[in-house]
């Protein structure tokens, strides 16, 4: 029988199964904690927990926490990217950002992408799984026990699909915003997406205070079908729709990224048509210098093209700023770290 995930419970779902074990309730809040906020490693740490206790959850329960295989650090920002180990031999990859605010860490939630888009490595090799809650909470975790500094800010951008792993998603949220866990605000949460209606407007009738980035990067539907395949099924006017319900039903401001392809997205045309599309919604557009890739054959825009991209944009009343480029020097686009990875153990068998 497989064993039950117990850091993907909840604290309710705890207390039951210790009830279950034949437990006191205070032992699910002892190793609530111990697992949420002191972010111990394993049943052995929990110190104010008995032996057969431990013995009896080690039988019952399956413990995340993921092995560290490779850390690179920017020399030009200080930010650090992380390839963890899961379980199951599978990799993923998470990064860890300083800024004034405070520090931020940017999660995967799949192993590998399905989605296909054109200027994401992560996407190369496909889907294998979704990620469960733990393995998406312990990248914080483990983060956070690594530098030894609190961690404000989690954005939900690394690879994979979040909307593609939705109850998963819901569950990871519920856990890392939890008052007995690390207790980050909803507020401080961004999750990524490539634009799954269906699921968009599901999140957005969760009415959480979680901030949406929806992956737009092109200004007709033509050209986004080019860069995205899921533009194929949804068209820019379904997309467009939705982000005004869900601010409707949330009040969380939008924020659309967009990647800047040099002779493909970014022409003054564009960012006319751009400002047009997104008139009267209550939006903030995050512009992006494309990460080259070597599989992929996208330029970066010029930093002129770019600026006057974003001066373009906030002439005509849309809020939009240029994303600061962190680990450039590291791998540093969305699944590049893990793909050179699996490279190079693959390499010779």
């Amino acid at each position: 029988m497989e064993k039950k995930d117990i850091k993907s419970l909840t604290l309710e779902e705890l207390k039951a199964e210790m009830a279950a074990l034949g437990e006191k309730p205070f032992r699910a809040a002892q190793l609530y904690e111990w697992m949420h906020r002191k972010l111990s490693r394993g049943f052995g740490e929990m110190s104010n927990i008995p032996m057969a206790m431990k013995e009896k959850c080690g039988k019952n329960y399956s413990y995340t926490a993921l092995r560290t295989v490779r850390v690179q650090e920017s020399g030009l920002d200080g930010t650090r990217k992380y390839l963890f180990a899961l379980a199951d031999g599978n990799v993923v990859e998470s990064v860890w950002m300083r800024y004034k605010h405070g520090n931020s860490v940017c999660i995967s939630s799949q192993v590998g992408c399905r989605m296909g888009c054109r200027f994401c490595a992560s996407t190369l090799d496909g889907l294998l799984r979704n990620l469960s809650p733990s393995e998406m909470l312990d990248q914080v975790y483990a983060i956070t026990l690594e530098t030894g500094e609190r961690v404000s800010n989690v954005v939900v951008m690394g690879s994979g699909e979040p909307l593609d792993n939705y109850e998963n998603l819901l569950r990871f949220i519920m856990l890392l915003t939890d008052e007995n866990g690390l207790n980050i605000s909803q507020r401080n949460v961004t999750v990524s997406t490539c634009g799954i209606v269906p699921n968009m407007r599901r999140l957005a009738e969760e009415k959480l205070q979680i901030t949406l980035a929806l992956s737009l990067h092109a200004t007709t539907d033509e050209k986004r079908r080019e860069l995205m395949p899921i533009a194929n099924t949804y068209s820019m006017e379904e997309l467009l729709s939705c982000c005004a319900y869900y601010f409707e039903q949330t009040g969380r401001r939008i924020t659309f990224e967009y990647s800047l392809v040099r002779g493909v997205n970014d022409t003054r045309e564009d960012a006319k048509m751009l400002a047009d599309r997104l008139h009267g919604l209550n939006c903030h557009v995050n512009l992006i210098p494309v990460n080259p890739v070597k599989e992929r054959s996208y330029v970066q825009s010029g930093k002129k093209a770019v600026e006057d991209f974003a001066a373009l944009l906030t002439k005509r009343g849309v809020k939009a700023t240029i994303r600061r480029e962190l680990g450039r020097d590291i791998d540093g686009a969305c699944g590049q770290l893990r793909r050179r990875f699996i490279e190079e153990t693959t390499e010779g068998q």
